[in-house]
Parts: structure tokens; C-alpha cells; sequence
């Protein structure tokens, strides 16, 4: 296949991801650094288990933890994979346009997402006086937490990074492996988050 029939095909494909050699090495690629990336956050949360008890006198995670707050913030993050669904599903379509005006919503739902994060950790750090240094606790579950939210900041940025650099191409052979890829991380970072919802917060507070 030539670089033209790729950067302008004339018959779009049904899985354009899928249609060229370089997409499905990127989706091997890609299945590679999921594998590294499931190994790390399952250490950070074999590291939080064993040290969530070690609060060094300090508030407990029954006595820091609501649910209310973190209820929205997994609604969030759950509707955002949804609207990252249906993104793809009109990239399939070849609908580009309204490709863009979900993966749109899927970046407001995430901004949102983080908003909530960063209010809940300043209400622990300023009203609770709960931080990585109180204890063995709190290094854990920032860390954890915060590593997660890290992912979210990358995820977001290079959701915006491909609908900005691709606003005046459209939709080819060449970027489209590149979008779903970027969807594939989004519903990584939201099965993640599921977990944490329930290892952090759920048993947590029960």
C-alpha cells in the first residue's frame, strides 16, 4: 500500500485501524506496554494493601474517605468510556466530524474527572492534614492515586494532541490506529480507577 493510498485512501475500510501493517504493529506494541503498565499499578496496589493499616496515629481511611465525592468522579470517568465508545464507532463510520465532537466530550468528561481529584486532595491535605509524609498510609495512597491521575493527564493530552494535529486531515489510514489506540488507554485508565473505587475507597471505608 503507498503512502497515498494511505494519507488519502479512496475506500475508507471498515477497521481503518487495523488496515495497515504499521496499525497492527503499533496494536502489538501497544499490548506490550499495557502488559508493563497492569505489572506497575498492580505493585502500587500490593504496596497500598500491606501499608493502608499504617496511619503512625494519624486518620484512618474511615475516617478520611467519602463516598459522595468519589461516587461523581467514577461516573465521570465511566460515562467518558462510553463516549469514547461511541468516538470510535463513528470513526468506523467514517463520520470524522462527529468522531471529533465525542472524543470532545470524552476530554470534558476527564477535565472534569480531574477537577474532582484535585478538590479532593486539597481538602485532605488542607482540611484533614492528611499528606504523603503523615504516614506510611499516605504515601501509599497518594502515590496510587496519584499515579492514576497522572495516566489521566497523559490520556487527555494525547486525545487533544491527535483531535488538534488532525482537525484539517480528517481521517486516514495513518491516524486512525493512532485515535484508537488512544480510546483503547482511555478504557485502560477507567478499568484502573474501577479498582482503585473499590481496593481504596469501597473497602476503605466498610
Amino acid at each position: 500500500m503507498s503512502e497515498q493510498d494511505i494519507l488519502n485512501p479512496k475506500h475508507m475500510p471498515h477497521d481503518p485501524e487495523k488496515a495497515t501493517l504499521e496499525g497492527k504493529n503499533k496494536f502489538m506494541g501497544f499490548w506490550f506496554f499495557l502488559g508493563g503498565e497492569t505489572v506497575l499499578f498492580a505493585s502500587l496496589f500490593g504496596t497500598y494493601l500491606a501499608l493502608n493499616d499504617s496511619t503512625n496515629g494519624g486518620s484512618s481511611s474511615e475516617e478520611l474517605f467519602g463516598l459522595e465525592l468519589v461516587f461523581i468522579m467514577t461516573m465521570l470517568l465511566l460515562t467518558s468510556s462510553l463516549t469514547s465508545v461511541y468516538a470510535m464507532y463513528h470513526m468506523k463510520n467514517h463520520a470524522f466530524k462527529k468522531m471529533q465532537i465525542w472524543l470532545g466530550i470524552t476530554v470534558a468528561l476527564g477535565l472534569g474527572f480531574l477537577g474532582c481529584e484535585i478538590y479532593e486532595f486539597y481538602h485532605y491535605i488542607h482540611g484533614e492534614h492528611f499528606t504523603m509524609r503523615s504516614s506510611a498510609f499516605g504515601s501509599a495512597f497518594y502515590t496510587l492515586v496519584g499515579f492514576h491521575g497522572g495516566h489521566v493527564v497523559f490520556g487527555l493530552l494525547w486525545i487533544i494532541a491527535l483531535m488538534i494535529r488532525n482537525a484539517r486531515r480528517g481521517l486516514n489510514l495513518y491516524n486512525a490506529p493512532k485515535f484508537y489506540l488512544a480510546s483503547l488507554y482511555w478504557h485502560f485508565i477507567d478499568v484502573v480507577w474501577v479498582f482503585i473505587f473499590t481496593v481504596v475507597y469501597l473497602m476503605g471505608v466498610l
